[in-house]
């Protein structure tokens, strides 16, 4: 199977010219502009994570990859990810099933839990139930991936006999689950036999090679065909490493600490930074450097997509575009050639 090469976001809000934070409208514009360069380049998949926060714009993510899918001709269109335990499993089956149409059979859904919680209060779920709504949503969802007519019970919503769902799908959809690195959570998607994206954002990326082979081991009992894995890590390419880690380090500061605050881990440094970069999972540098690294990845991991967070906190939306640029024109063709 040809490695794919895929891009995400959360549409981080960034500055302006003026050095002031834009409004989330504006970073709405600027993520589709930024999809649209992805597509042109040959990038093969753009995600859109869902959040509700003031550091990130995108809440709505289906309806923003609609409006990319009016623009772009082929690459493929999907979150990253859909907070499912927190959402309706048959309105976001309407919503992808919508974009599916919209985009001739472009569409996929990444679901996960979501390293947020804001989503739970905000539409009335309690985090006590965080097991069970994950589990029996999910449960839903792919029945109505796979079946016309659906019967369906649990505890979260009152039962459903022989019920249709519209727009049905006239095009596969395909579906993955974002793994933050839980054996409980890839053999979940063995069950359901959906393809796995892991969530590496640090570390050295080769400490996920037993989840990997736990896929495989878990497909095999189970009797299901392996599907691609994906990993998803955040990076930034320029046009010198120099200037890639220069760029990149006061957004990955700011979003860290934020971050960090919020959860109670300390103020990062730039020698962990730096460390990320050398031995960890942050792909930062000139197009050779960070070729090399995702091609080291790709082949400790066995890897079918690998897909970079190329949005870092505040970073100004022309270093996003020359990033994606760079991932295109020179980084894909660089690793693919390491790989053959």
């Amino acid at each position: 199977m040809a490695l794919e090469f895929a891009l995400d976001t959360f549409g981080d809000v960034t500055f302006g010219p003026d050095g002031t934070l834009k409004p989330q409208d504006q970073v709405i514009r600027d993520v589709v502009e930024q999809a649209v360069l992805a597509d042109k380049v040959g990038v093969d998949f753009i995600g859109l994570g869902e959040h509700h926060r003031d550091d990130f714009a995108i809440s709505a993510p289906e309806t923003v990859l609609a409006a990319i899918a009016a623009k772009t001709s082929r690459i493929r269109l999907g979150t990253a990810v859909t907070v499912l335990s927190s959402d309706d499993p048959i309105r976001v089956f309407q919503r992808f099933s919508t974009l599916n149409a919209l985009s001739e059979g472009r569409a996929e859904v990444i679901l996960g839990r979501g390293s947020f919680t804001e989503s739970f209060p905000l539409f009335g779920f309690d985090l006590s139930d965080y097991e069970t709504l994950f589990n029996e949503k999910l449960d839903l969802f792919t029945r109505l991936l796979r079946e016309a007519r659906v019967t369906w019970s649990g505890s979260i919503r009152p039962p459903l006999r022989n019920q249709p769902v519209y727009p049905s799908l006239s095009q596969p959809l395909k579906a993955w689950i974002g793994v933050g690195g839980t054996p409980e959570s890839v053999a979940r998607a063995v069950h359901y036999d959906l393809a796995v994206i892991f969530a590496i954002i640090g570390g050295a990326p080769s400490r996920f090679r037993p989840f990997v082979d736990l896929y495989h081991r878990a497909c095999d009992q189970l009797g299901r065909n392996p599907q691609a894995i994906a990993v998803h890590s955040p990076g930034h390419v320029a046009d010198t490493d120099e200037a890639a880690r220069d760029q990149i380090w006061p957004g990955y500061k700011a979003l860290h600490d934020r971050i960090g605050r919020e959860r109670g881990w300390p103020p990062t440094d730039r020698a962990h930074f730096d460390r990320e970069i050398s031995h960890g999972s942050l792909y930062v540098g000139g197009p050779e450097t960070v070729a090399r690294k995702i091609a080291d990845t790709v082949r400790a991991l066995g890897l079918g997509r690998f897909e970079m967070k190329y949005s870092s906190g505040p970073m100004p939306h022309d270093a996003q575009m020359r990033s994606i640029e760079l991932y295109g024109t020179r980084v894909m063709p660089m690793v693919r050639d390491m790989l053959s």
